[in-house]
């Protein structure tokens, strides 16, 4: 062979390789469907409890993708594709959830993947997409055993749960020594949502002098709560918190209003924020002076989240109390997918991933940025309380919009 012909063979090869990896490349990107004249949908799969102690939740959850979806849709869809979503039923146990994002990834071959409702279920649906190297954009898994296990993709856009109660425990032992209250009750359920809140906001109640008469975890297969609520009752504290659900959270008030034991702060962590379904499980009356935390209300000033709710109530109607801030969690979460696969212009979860890890985003939460290991960074936990029908702020302020009842009225006053 002359050096002639060698050297057209191998600048032929060369250039053939060039172009199929640029090919490759361009094809991996998932570019936009004007490139490459792909009209299929973009795929995201999810697992969403519809049974079980989560179905409030899963419900909740379901309105704000679908609401997200719809709105994305509406205005073009995701690079120039329709989304759509891809929803599977989880009866809100880990087992199921394993088996579920399984088969979203590998047998129906969704583009991206969001999180379920808990943290309970983040974890083993993490487990999955991490194994397959899909990232999961959540906003219920903040627990801190969701990330102290070196799983990679996975981002929660809402509060880290450990500092939901922090505001809380500040403001009770911020009052003066002749209002502050002296003991407190907690009953927490065997579960990584919860307790690690419980957990954080003990020492800081007792370190002001609110001394701790009863702290109980249960296990998370508990469904008679009455023995709890009556040690809870029998130690007559003056602030009870606990709930890890809305089941557990309307048992603790029925049994406690049967019993007229009324404490002055009762905080849940879960329940009251779950608008509608709290009010008719528990009665509007009852209610009144109930806490909880969380990183939205339906008052948060930003213009997404005012967009939110006026979506939100004219697609399902009701009031924006009637809101829960699970949909704003899975509205949040469509909100920074949007956003970064916007910006990496591709369905590829390896540049997905690179860019959760490194640009900010903006969400009717908030500004989202995470850290290292997908928390969100710096996002701030407020306490809220229902007052008169209504959920408002009441710390830290701003943006507190009224201050704490305290003491809490009787029940049903």
């Amino acid at each position: 062979m002359t050096g002639w012909h060698f050297h057209r063979i191998r600048s032929f090869t060369a250039a053939v390789v060039i172009a199929l990896a640029a090919l490759m490349a361009f094809t991996a990107c998932g570019t936009t469907s004007t490139q490459t004249g792909n009209t299929s949908p973009i795929v995201i799969g999810t697992s969403l409890s519809t049974s079980g102690d989560f179905a409030d939740d899963g419900k909740a959850f379901q309105q704000g993708y679908e609401l997200w979806a719809d709105q994305v849709n509406k205005n073009g869809g995701l690079l120039g594709r329709k989304v759509k979503l891809d929803i599977v039923a989880d009866n809100s146990t880990p087992e199921q959830v394993t088996t579920n994002y399984t088969k979203l990834i590998t047998v129906d071959h969704v583009d991206f993947t969001i999180g379920p409702y808990s943290s309970l279920l983040t974890k083993p649906a993490s487990v999955v997409t991490n194994r397959y190297g899909y990232a999961m954009l959540e906003g219920a898994g903040g627990a801190p055993s969701v990330f102290n296990r070196g799983i990679k993709g996975i981002y929660d856009v809402s509060v880290p749960v450990e500092d939901l109660l922090v505001s809380y425990g500040q403001m009770l032992a911020a009052m003066p020594a002749d209002q502050r209250p002296k003991t407190a009750a907690y009953a927490t359920e065997d579960d990584p949502f919860t307790q690690p809140q419980i957990d954080k906001v003990k020492p800081i109640l007792e370190a002001a002098g609110i001394k701790t008469v009863y702290y109980q975890v249960f296990p998370s297969e508990t469904t008679d709560y009455t023995p709890i609520a009556n040690a809870v009752i029998n130690k007559n504290a003056e602030v009870f918190i606990g709930g890890t659900h809305i089941q557990n959270s309307e048992a603790f008030v029925k049994i406690f209003t049967q019993q007229h034991y009324n404490p002055k702060a009762i905080m849940f962590t879960a329940g009251p924020d779950v608008g509608a379904p709290f009010v008719q499980a528990v009665g509007a009356a009852n209610t009144e002076g109930i806490a909880f935390a969380n990183s939205w209300w339906p008052e948060l000033n930003n213009a997404r989240n005012t967009a939110f709710v006026q979506s939100f109530v004219a697609k399902y109607g009701g009031t924006k109390d009637d809101i829960s801030a699970d949909s704003a969690e899975a509205f949040a979460v469509g909100e920074v997918l949007q956003q970064a696969v916007e910006q990496c212009k591709c369905t590829d979860n390896a540049k997905l991933i690179q860019t959760l890890n490194t640009s900010k985003f903006d969400s009717v939460q908030g500004p989202v940025q995470f850290n290292s290991v997908g928390e969100s960074d710096n996002m701030p936990a407020f306490t809220l309380q229902w007052q008169h029908g209504s959920v408002v702020c009441v710390y830290p302020s701003p943006p507190a919009t009224a201050s704490l009842e305290y003491p809490k009225p009787n029940w049903g006053g």
